[in-house]
């Protein structure tokens, strides 16, 4: 088992543009799900109508996914701005 135990430590995580990835990534899905709409037929007749449904289901969890991120990111931002307005209570100078 110490063999597949790692020798670091993890990096950070890397915060990006999260909103806006799961966003653009979203419209793809649904993109891709319009695009496939007029050949259903050629899908259905090789049995691959799969394909259609992923890009749906893909879609509706990027939905799913904006909502969690958004809530996210809200909430992040809260807890940052959290400790200032302690501070002001407080009495204390706020340091920037």
């Amino acid at each position: 088992m110490a063999k597949w135990t790692p020798r670091h430590e993890a990096p950070e995580p890397l915060e990006g543009p999260v909103v806006a990835t799961i966003t653009g990534g979203t419209i793809l899905w649904f993109v891709l799900f319009v695009v496939q709409l007029p050949f259903y037929g050629w899908f259905d007749d090789r049995d691959q109508t799969w394909w259609v449904w992923t890009c749906l289901a893909g879609g509706g969890l990027g939905l799913i996914g904006i909502w969690y991120v958004r809530r996210r990111d809200a909430a992040i931002k809260r807890a940052a701005a959290a400790p200032a307005e302690t501070r002001e209570t407080a009495g204390e100078p706020q340091s920037s």
